[in-house]
């Protein structure tokens, strides 16, 4: 991986978002949550989290913004540090090839998720973190992974957009429904999708984000969180399956993994090199960030950063 100087790279950094602010092709923020449809799209935030310590940020770093799926990750890693290797009886490991809503595979496949990021998987990952609790004490458990994680104890959960959620989650309902004709659900379907919406509605901004993502980096001075195995089977699955349908297009135009959510925000990850976080509200065809794609493609060939360099 190339190296390049903290300097060049905030140079590089304000550049971005000058240039995607004169560009004005943002996207649609997700239409079918009113609390994120109301959200002006011509945003744009970047913070790169390097091994020294130090953060650098361009845009509107400060904002916070609800991470939605990106949480899945953070709830991934709780729960295989609650019952490690059991979880992939539940839940597969292969990109899903359809949208992260679909219903399709999950009744072809007798209601195992392809992976814990579509969000059948995410709900049947949900429900091991919440076996034997109340929604109240597993939603501590992820706050409190990523607290830890970020150095940060200023991260809450929006309560507007959780209440905006469940009044609108037809279709996670559907699927959660689904998942519990097959018993693959061993709590109430209500306190699972509860807990569920709760964890996507956790408001973080770019700096929080990016330092958050140091333990899946590795860095020597990031919490101790998480082993290096775990590390690197999470970020395999980011790699694979962080961006839905559109994955095999961010692994081939970005080389590194990612997790994106469709209130904008996407979590990429350099190993050893970086943890980067991208904010841009309005969404593409697959329902990730339009600007924070094209933003992490255009980061990754500035400064070669890549799980394939040689």
């Amino acid at each position: 991986m190339t190296r390049v100087s903290p300097p060049d790279l905030q140079s590089f950094l304000t550049d971005l978002d000058m240039s995607v602010h004169a560009a004005n092709d943002w996207g649609t923020p997700a239409n079918y949550i009113p609390e994120l449809a109301c959200i002006a799209p011509d945003q744009f935030a970047i913070s790169v989290a390097l091994p020294d310590g130090q953060v650098l940020s361009a845009g509107c770093h400060d904002q916070p913004f609800s991470i939605q799926s990106v949480s899945k990750v953070f709830t991934l890693a709780c729960v295989l540090g609650r019952i490690g290797d059991e979880l992939w009886d539940r839940v597969g490991r292969e990109p899903s090839g359809t949208s992260f809503d679909s219903i399709v595979l999950l009744e072809r496949e007798q209601g195992r998720p392809r992976n814990p990021f579509i969000n059948a998987g995410a709900l049947v990952t949900t429900d091991a973190l919440l076996d034997g609790r109340m929604p109240a004490d597993a939603l501590a458990e992820v706050l409190g992974f990523i607290r830890t994680a970020a150095g940060d104890t200023n991260i809450h959960i929006d309560g507007d957009v959780a209440t905006s959620e469940k009044v609108t989650g037809h279709r996670n309902t559907a699927l959660a429904y689904y998942l519990a004709s097959h018993k693959n659900l061993h709590n109430p379907p209500n306190s699972t999708l509860e807990t569920y919406f709760h964890q996507c509605a956790i408001a973080m901004n770019t700096d929080q984000l990016a330092r958050a993502g140091t333990v899946l980096a590795r860095f020597q001075n990031a919490p101790r969180l998480l082993s290096s195995e775990r590390a690197r089977r999470i970020n395999a699955l980011m790699m694979t399956c962080g961006h839905y349908d559109g994955s095999g297009d961010f692994a081939f135009r970005v080389g590194l993994p990612g997790k994106s959510g469709v209130g904008g925000g996407i979590l990429i990850i350099a190993p050893g090199k970086a943890s980067i976080a991208v904010w841009s509200p309005g969404l593409n065809n697959y329902g990730n960030s339009k600007v924070g794609t094209e933003a992490a493609h255009r980061l990754a060939q500035f400064t070669g950063w890549s799980v394939f360099a040689g």
